[in-house]
């Protein structure tokens, strides 16, 4: 996924969708002027894209991409198809979460949001996996390690598995260290926790995206680049970038390192395959 500056769509931007180069396209604040304009852009990129591009925003209770959507349809009728929310996190005291999740039934709420975007024909995104409620910090900011044990982010898993059992067609892995899951790599890169925990032991047969991959927590670890093929091979679907630059180091350097690994060749070919789903899913 990929984002851009500006009101408009960028020329490289329109050939990379008509190329297949990015399945669409992130849209923040500085896209935005109005209802009118929006519409107007998502259309752009549809067309650039051959109709099936995903347009996504990131419009929960609190942070708002598009301060005249108050509802799924509005999204909708923006020409958007997809929505980083709801947030699945359920907030601890002192939570960097609080004000963005649900303050009770967290399960119940973010079924009920997501199935009200799904009616709407958005596509809910359910997110953090395993579970950010507990964090102090950002991960867009600054490394994060929840230390919790296995026996207390049961409690946070709950809300996916709700989603889970609602079929939510995306799933948000958080960039954090969860040392009782895995000691080593963060969710987002981590075969521990998308593999086995999320698909394995909960089932989960959708498509995994990850956070940002310019978030700190990222790069205090790795390149950008690095750090795609890290998500990859750990077990996500999507690639979130949320900076104007990271294509162009993300995209070859996976187009290197895919062509002399058939593991990646795989692994991406999987990837690509419930993608295609997913796009396939809204236009019927």
């Amino acid at each position: 996924m990929s984002s851009f500056d500006g009101a408009t769509l960028p020329g490289y931007m329109q050939q990379r969708l008509h190329a297949r180069e990015t399945v669409g396209a992130v849209l923040f604040g500085p896209n935005v002027v109005d209802a009118a304009q929006t519409k107007s852009l998502t259309e752009e990129i549809q067309h650039a894209a051959g109709g099936d591009a995903l347009v996504m925003v990131d419009q929960e209770r609190s942070v708002r991409q598009l301060p005249f959507a108050h509802t799924p349809d509005d999204l909708t009728r923006a020409g958007v198809n997809m929505n980083l929310a709801p947030v699945a996190d359920v907030a601890q005291p002192g939570s960097v979460m609080a004000g963005r999740a649900f303050a009770t039934d967290v399960p119940g709420n973010v079924v009920s949001a997501s199935r009200e975007l799904l009616d709407a024909g958005v596509l809910p995104t359910a997110k953090h996996f395993p579970g950010f409620g507990r964090a102090t910090e950002n991960t867009d900011d600054a490394p994060v390690t929840i230390d919790a044990s296995r026996d207390e982010l049961e409690t946070d898993l709950e809300p996916f598995k709700a989603a889970i059992d609602a079929d939510v067609p995306l799933i948000m892995a958080s960039h954090a260290l969860y040392p009782a899951l895995d000691p080593e790599h963060i969710a987002s890169q981590s075969p521990a926790i998308l593999q086995d925990l999320l698909r394995g032991e909960l089932g989960f047969d959708g498509v995994v995206i990850t956070d940002s991959l310019e978030a700190e927590a990222v790069l205090a670890r790795s390149a950008v680049e690095v750090a795609a093929e890290r998500s990859l091979a750990g077990g996500a679907d999507l690639l979130l970038m949320t900076g104007r630059g990271s294509w162009i180091h993300v995209f070859p350097y996976l187009l290197r390192r895919a062509r002399h690994s058939p593991a990646l060749r795989e692994r991406i070919a999987e990837s690509a395959a419930r993608v295609d789903r997913l796009r396939s899913s809204l236009l019927h």
